[in-house]
């Protein structure tokens, strides 16, 4: 395995490790992202936000820059819960206050319009290496956005045997 995929499950046990300490447990009737859409900026960098997604956003919710080039959005709510997390990190690990400043510095308050739209803001578009066609993930309690070329680069990463990260998983007991 390469270091980037090393690097990666690093991140995941960590994350784990933390979601372990709270009590983020989806309940009946709690959000929930998942599948996987096909679409393309428009002309004015906007985007459609696929209708199955629209309603769990809500009306205001926050883009910013996500690990391995691609976008998180959350919905509010979901936001808070990540920032409440980020503010027990250490401030005086350098690490934490790198990792901090880069996922609140990219971060941005979006709104849906009456076509289903949202505007991807440059320096988001930038980050995630965006040109026209996308594809918007759901990802548990939040969305991904990938450029296409980055999300099948990222698909077929050499680095990356999904046999190999499940049994990785499985030391976390999942």
């Amino acid at each position: 395995m390469g270091r980037n995929f090393d690097i990666y499950i690093e991140y995941v046990m960590k994350w784990y490790k933390v979601e372990q300490s709270g009590t983020n447990i989806l309940k009946r009737g709690e959000k929930m992202f998942i599948g996987e859409y096909n679409h393309s900026l428009d002309p004015k960098n906007r985007l459609i936000i696929p209708a199955k997604f629209r309603d769990q956003l809500g009306e205001a919710f926050v883009m910013t820059k996500g690990l391995d080039n691609c976008l998180f959005v959350y919905p509010m709510d979901e936001w808070r819960v990540v920032e409440e997390k980020l503010k027990t990190l250490p401030m005086t690990n350098k690490d934490a206050r790198a990792f901090v400043r880069f996922f609140f510095a990219g971060a941005s308050e979006c709104e849906i319009d009456k076509q289903g739209r949202t505007l991807v803001p440059s320096n988001l578009k930038e980050h995630a290496i965006i040109d026209k066609d996308v594809v918007i993930i759901g990802v548990s309690t939040r969305i991904e956005i990938w450029s296409l070329e980055e999300w099948n680069k990222f698909n077929n990463d050499a680095d990356i045997s999904y046999e190999d990260v499940a049994e990785r998983m499985s030391q976390l007991g999942i």
